[in-house]
């Protein structure tokens, strides 16, 4: 039996700076992890995170995972024991593990457990079939293995898990054809839908799946509607041809250990089902266990971290008698100052019904814009949404952006003090910065756009500028490449000015012709032919193509066709017709004009 005055069971962000704090106060502390190396789920993350940089904002999680580690090594008061699966908890806070095929026992005065969470699953037809896998298990293929499961992915869950495992597959060169989010609304980050939604990966809302095809592994999918109850709508099924099904829908606490410690567990939804009850310190019912991360509630690694702390803080202040009030009441306080934007909410609720009080913290603003400045190179911020994050003002060299005590609300440029550097372009998690400078005389536009994909486009290469649904809207040439050590890089090419707020990406030139024209299928060869054949009036155009005479008329494609003609004819798009709007604006059923009568 080996002693110790602490046990950490689990190794991710929440267990390695509970360890850390507890070897940095001299408690002689044992850390204990299933997997070869510790890191948790960071060792996988390839994104940069969101919050504050006292908690390693704007890093990627393999990178916190390395600074963690750092810590932990350097700190002689730890022991950590790797690939060492504990099999339960015992009476006076006994914990038995194997290790090398052997049995061990350990014993501690207090115990931290930060086991973490497991992948809900979704039941439908073959589910069971080789290709349908957990979000999780596909990133660690991918990401710590380096295997790729397929080669033709659909996502099912548009929360932050589902987002960011379709950008990093896009990233490792993966198609993603879809995700499906039964919800009406997208359950991430807006930040995190964009950089999808511009990559042209459409979410489609309202959506589940019905089954995988296949025989001995996924061949497909059927997707359906689904109504106010959930249930698919006959009729509105459809194929899809994957081959790898990830399944997204969230995730639930592992209990287990917790419930073998004697910790009462309750059902709350809000914090992600089962969990153990425990107070504002992360003490459980029993005084000895200590719990954080998302055994606790379902967050992120930033509130796991902080959790981590009080209830390592706390133990430590129990065993030595250390008198670290002041450092827990701070770290409760930013704690609930992390909690207090609007995608916290259920957070807070779940807390409330297990009699913990949210601290008053001032809400989130959003900020008002100033006035821009047209012609000066400068930064754009598209971040709307109350998210707790302020890389992009920690990061700015000038003060130029600024969001406030709350790090819920949203940013605000100041384009008098921008100078144009880019550096928090490169700083911001979520690629929701841009920069711009318009030369409103040639009547054109220099765009810089974050860019993280292989391979890196090069000065003078010709591509396509994509808009936020990644649709095609123009040729470019890119003018210059910022190379960045972290891998986000910024892409400069010129635009005509009409496009300055909606191109969003750059894509390599495919050897297949766009479709410009969803409603009518027109593909961008058959504009461009049209116009090398002498047709250079948008009228003459729009007949013999049908472009802009489908449902929509033309309301998503016909700036995109003007841009076409501009470039090729060497005519502004300012001074080139837009046609003449004709009834009916939107799409009527002819039965409509019927029940008018003849003098209608």
């Amino acid at each position: 039996m080996k002693f110790y005055e602490t046990i950490v069971i689990g190794s991710g962000p929440a267990g390695m700076v509970g360890a850390t704090i507890l070897g940095q106060h001299g408690v002689k502390t044992l850390l204990l992890d299933e997997n070869d190396f510790i890191g948790g789920q960071l060792v996988k993350q390839t994104h940069k995170f969101f919050g504050d940089h006292a908690h390693y904002a704007s890093l990627r999680g393999f990178e916190i995972a390395q600074k963690l580690q750092d810590g932990i090594s350097s700190n002689s008061n730890v022991e950590v024991e790797n690939a060492a699966t504990v099999m339960g908890i015992y009476p006076n806070n006994t914990v038995t593990y194997i290790q090398n095929g052997k049995k061990c026992k350990a014993y501690g005065k207090k115990l931290l457990i930060t086991t973490g969470a497991m992948e809900k699953q979704l039941p439908f037809v073959n589910s069971d079939l080789p290709g349908v896998y957990g979000a999780g298990a596909i990133q660690t293929l991918m990401n710590e293995y380096g295997i790729m499961p397929g080669s033709r992915f659909m996502i099912i869950g548009s929360g932050n898990i589902g987002l960011i495992l379709a950008y990093q597959l896009i990233q490792a060169g993966a198609k993603v054809r879809a995700i499906v989010e039964a919800l009406g609304k997208i359950g991430g980050y807006a930040v995190h839908a964009n950089k999808i939604k511009r990559l042209g990966v459409p979410i489609l809302l309202n959506h589940t799946i019905v089954k995988a095809i296949g025989d001995k592994s996924v061949s497909g999918a059927v997707i359906a509607e689904i109504d106010d109850k959930f249930k698919p709508i006959t009729g509105t099924e459809r194929e899809l041809v994957v081959d790898t099904i990830a399944i997204s829908v969230g995730l639930t606490p592992l209990t287990e250990l917790s419930e073998q410690a004697g910790c009462k567990v309750e059902f709350i939804p809000e914090l992600g089902g089962y969990v153990p009850i425990r107070n504002e310190r992360m003490k459980t019912t029993n005084p000895d266990v200590f719990i954080a991360g998302d055994l606790a509630s379902i967050e992120e690694a930033t509130t796991a971290m902080i959790e981590g702390k009080i209830a390592s803080l706390e133990m430590v202040q129990e065993l030595t008698g250390k008198d670290l009030e002041k450092e827990i009441e701070n770290e409760i306080t930013i704690l609930a100052l992390f909690r207090s934007g609007p995608k916290s909410v259920k957070i807070r609720s779940g807390l409330e019904k297990m009699g913990i009080k949210n601290l008053a913290i001032s809400k989130p603003r959003i900020n008002e814009p100033k006035e821009d400045i047209v012609g000066k190179l400068r930064a754009v911020l598209e971040c709307d949404e109350e998210i707790p994050c302020n890389s992009c003002e920690v990061s700015c060299p000038f003060g130029a952006i600024y969001i406030g005590e709350n790090l819920n609300s949203t940013p605000v440029l100041d384009p008098d003090k921008c100078t144009g550097c880019g550096t928090c372009v490169n700083a911001c998690p979520g690629l929701a910065i841009f920069m711009l400078k318009e030369d409103v005389e040639n009547r054109m536009a220099l765009v810089g756009i974050p860019y993280e994909l292989l391979p890196l486009p090069v000065k003078g290469q010709k591509m396509w500028a994509m808009n936020k649904n990644g649709d095609y809207v123009c040729d470019v040439t890119v003018e210059r490449v910022v190379k960045y050590p972290n891998k986000t890089h910024l892409v400069y090419a010129k635009i005509p000015i009409e496009f300055s707020q909606s191109v969003r990406h750059f894509s390599f030139i495919k050897k297949e012709s766009p479709i410009i024209c969803r409603c009518e299928e027109v593909t961008l060869d058959e504009i461009e032919n049209t116009i090398d054949s002498g047709i250079t009036d948008f009228e003459e155009l729009k007949r013999l193509t049908r472009v802009t005479m489908g449902p929509c008329g033309g309301k998503n494609c016909k700036l995109v066709v003007l841009g076409i003609l501009s470039r090729k004819t060497g005519v502004s798009i300012s001074n080139l017709s837009q046609g003449t709007s004709r009834p009916p604006v939107k799409p009527v059923e002819f039965s409509a004009f019927l029940k008018c009568g003849d003098d209608k």
